[in-house]
């Protein structure tokens, strides 16, 4: 276990504001917002949701286009994000994972798929904001969905 350290005021205020991040990417896919989804990233961001999801997407308004086109194969999503782990490289640059339980809810007959997963990111301060740099979602679990993931990375015995 790493050692805890106490941390200075500021990184508590800072570590809030990347929190909120997460937490406002959450609410708007669900509200499929891909405009406020898309402000959560940097300009020049890497969103990697695995191998089963297709090629990486580079770029925030490639971010906006995907989610606007994607997101309407639900009827409805509900994103539920709790132990977040934040570790500041810098007072500009953070790392956090971030586990994640999503629910999807299809049009029509197919049934409801479900996700237990981690979102892998780095987040940098651009002009005052947080913001998402690069995104890797891995997976612990899933049903419904039968397409690849990348594996969270438990340990082997």
């Amino acid at each position: 276990l790493r050692q805890l350290v106490p941390r200075p005021r500021h990184q508590l205020v800072e570590r809030q504001a990347i929190v909120d991040v997460i937490h406002s990417y959450c609410r708007n896919v669900d509200l499929v917002n891909a405009a406020e989804v898309a402000e959560c990233f940097t300009d020049d961001c890497s969103v990697d949701y695995g191998p089963g999801m297709g090629a990486v997407t580079r770029g925030k308004e490639n971010v906006r286009e995907r989610l606007g086109l994607g997101l309407h194969r639900f009827a409805a999503t509900s994103h539920h994000v709790s132990n977040i782990e934040v570790v500041f490289d810098s007072a500009e640059s953070a790392h956090t994972v971030t586990y994640l339980y999503a629910w999807h809810h299809f049009h029509g007959e197919q049934p409801d798929a479900h996700l237990w997963a981690q979102y892998h990111d780095r987040f940098v301060r651009e002009d005052g904001r947080w913001l998402i740099a690069e995104r890797v979602l891995k997976v612990a679990g899933q049903e419904a969905f039968d397409i690849p993931w990348y594996p969270i990375g438990r340990q082997e015995k």
